[in-house]
């Protein structure tokens, strides 16, 4: 071809690639144009990152009975909540007829991010035991005479607002729960009675200690007009009418081990080891170590009395025919005449026959100074 031909050719190009580049440019425009037209203007999406997350709310299920100004506590819980900026506290209030176990599921059903105990032993009880395994924090503020878990938890126990801080700032702890079966042989053959069946009554959660015999019959017997006046030294009356009753025989198993039977006195599984009045009656209970901790105690007068409680303050591990101690996740219990039987304070029944295991772990606990593991 000559040098004219190629010349031409060499225009076509450029005339080519000139009107596709410029169908190119046109194009973007328009599509940028449409796209600002159609996309939320970028101070929208600013205007939603930049709204605050909703608040958090706790739950605080709380005995009325243990408050001369109810008024002046729910002032105190909303308070501290503003201070904190969660939301105004879910007050549910306890009754003769639900201590605490409707309360609770009601506050886990609406969805809130904390559950406050705030009441005695058994409120503290009945609302943890709906709490088992939820992943629901619960917080401990106290209301009552003992306050056991709070003490063994190295909690506030005489100010309101220091443990809702606590509760709403605390680190989680996670604890075991300890179940006792009343009468295990009667409930087995209760499972799928269906309506009317009283097994859900025999089952209860206990995370301090449970007992039969002494305790249990002290805790009953002792005046709460007394303990609202002088605290735990209530318990001391009625401790000093009931030590010397008659012995019982009992059979103790262990993790499905050799039974052992002896004369008791009372017989105590727990999952702490203080009990009022600063006694570390279980030394080396942990509330977090999957195991539970029972001793049998078996005086039969006032210097053998003397003998156990030596030891008790001593702290001594050694087993004696007056005092033994075992370990263990799983327990069975059986006694010659049925006994008044309490969990964390509460009397539960009368029984002949216990079953007692761990469940390792499943409450969360907020905590001041306590071990975090997990949270």
């Amino acid at each position: 071809m000559s040098a004219e031909t190629w010349t031409w050719i060499g225009i076509g190009v450029a005339v080519l690639f000139a009107l596709v580049g410029a169908y190119l440019v046109v194009s973007s425009r328009e599509e940028g144009r449409h796209a600002s037209s159609s996309r939320p203007a970028r101070d929208s999406f600013r205007q939603g990152e930049d709204a605050p997350p909703p608040r958090k709310r706790v739950a605080v299920v709380v005995n009325p009975t243990k408050f001369d100004d109810l008024d002046a506590v729910r002032a105190t819980l909303a308070r501290v909540c503003a201070e904190h900026d969660w939301a105004d506290p879910l007050v549910l209030e306890t009754t003769p007829h639900d201590v605490g176990f409707g309360q609770t599921r009601s506050a886990l059903e609406q969805g809130v991010d904390l559950v406050c105990a705030l009441g005695g032993d058994g409120t503290v009880r009945a609302v943890a035991q709906e709490m088992v395994g939820s992943g629901v924090p619960l917080g401990l503020l106290p209301g009552g005479t003992g306050n056991l878990l709070a003490r063994n938890l190295e909690m506030p126990v005489d100010d309101l607002e220091r443990a809702l801080v606590v509760a709403l700032t605390g680190r989680n702890r996670h604890i075991d729960a300890g179940w006792l079966t009343l009468d295990p042989d009667h409930l087995e053959l209760e499972e799928g009675a269906g309506e009317g069946s009283t097994a859900g009554e025999r089952r209860h959660a206990f995370f301090v200690m449970a007992g039969l015999g002494l305790d249990a019959a002290i805790m009953d017997s002792t005046s709460e007009q007394l303990k609202s006046r002088i605290g735990w030294g209530a318990y001391v009356p009625a401790g000093l009418r009931n030590m010397l009753t008659d012995r019982f025989k009992v059979t103790l198993t262990t993790d499905g081990g050799p039974p052992e039977t002896k004369r008791a006195r009372m017989v105590v599984i727990g999952n702490c080891g203080k009990i009022t009045g600063g006694i570390d009656l279980l030394p080396d209970a942990e509330p977090d170590d999957g195991t539970l901790d029972v001793i049998v105690l078996a005086p039969r007068g006032v210097a053998a009395w003397a003998s156990v409680a030596a030891r008790v303050v001593t702290k001594s591990d050694r087993t004696t025919g007056n005092l033994s101690r075992y370990r263990c996740q799983t327990a069975h219990v059986e006694v010659d005449e049925p006994q008044r039987v309490q969990v964390d304070g509460d009397i539960v029944g009368e029984a002949t026959r216990l079953a007692v295991e761990v469940q390792p772990r499943v409450l969360v606990v907020r905590t001041e100074n306590g071990r975090s593991n997990g949270s």
